[in-house]
């Protein structure tokens, strides 16, 4: 499909966001640089904020048509989560995600970006500021990681395995009572499951054909818009937990990710039961 931008500029916007307000301040933030949102565990640094502003800044340049979504722009104007659902052109994005690993001074986290045309994600990039490469991935087109100097390899995720020899991320903490309960004692049943506090990077290693699923509870746009898009795109398939599509309007409703429809299922059916 026509993307209704240039992707590669986009994703030249993430890395210099890096560059110039990200990387500069990991592991030399200050006492007054990280600020609570919502809870202990959820931080907002001066990286975030700076980083976002400088993305909206270059992207009021390459596309001033575009709705902009970033989380900390939501975390200021709530209202404006609710005008994505109908919008016909917005950029989504997660400046830096992972921020309680950056604050803490753990190398794992990225920034991330979505294109959302007509009420579907058509677009997304997950940028490695440590790495410097890019996990990105046009609707229809595969995924991919890029690096700098144009090298670009195609994406798989891994083959369907059993159950019990599955590994993947999950991320128990989004659920909570007799429900989280439930879904600790089922995860018995998988191998290995991890979390690395951190969407950019559990999506690219799924999608780089390392684990064999992803669970989620929480859904907030810029965390899982461009990691869907990524990991369908590497072959692999994704639906909230009724079955349904995940949409770039999806707060809730839960996300599964698997290598493919069967395995899908059967981790619906064993994971998360009735």
């Amino acid at each position: 499909m026509t993307m209704p931008l240039d992707i590669a500029k986009l994703a030249d916007i993430l890395r210099l966001a890096a560059k110039e307000e990200i990387l500069p301040r990991f592991r030399r933030l200050g006492s007054g640089d990280v600020r609570s949102k919502s809870e202990p565990s959820d931080l907002v640094t001066e990286a975030d904020e700076a980083a976002e502003r400088l993305i909206r800044r270059e992207l009021e340049a390459l596309a001033p048509d575009a709705l902009f979504v970033g989380e900390e722009s939501v975390a200021a104007d709530p209202s404006l989560l609710a005008k994505l659902g109908g919008s016909d052109f917005a950029i989504v994005v997660d400046p830096v995600d992972g921020t309680f690993n950056f604050a803490s001074g753990i190398p794992a986290f990225g920034v991330m970006a979505s294109v959302v045309w007509k009420g579907e994600t058509v677009a997304g990039i997950i940028y490695d500021p440590m790495g410097d490469d890019w996990v990105m991935a046009e609707k229809g087109a595969g995924a991919f990681l890029r690096r700098p100097d144009g090298d670009a390899v195609r994406l798989a995720v891994a083959e369907a395995t059993p159950i019990g020899d599955m590994v993947g991320m999950a991320s128990p903490g989004y659920f909570f009572g007799e429900e989280r309960e439930r879904l600790l004692a089922n995860l018995a049943k998988v191998r290995f499951f991890a979390n690395y506090r951190c969407a950019a990077h559990e999506y690219r290693t799924f999608a780089g054909g390392h684990v064999q699923y992803l669970l989620y509870n929480k859904l907030m746009p810029w965390d899982h818009l461009a990691g869907t898009l990524i990991a369908t795109e590497a072959g692999g398939y994704a639906a909230r937990f009724d079955g349904s599509d995940y949409l770039p309007d999806h707060v809730d409703g839960g996300l599964l990710v698997a290598t493919c429809k069967d395995s899908w299922q059967m981790l619906r059916r064993e994971l998360i039961g009735d």
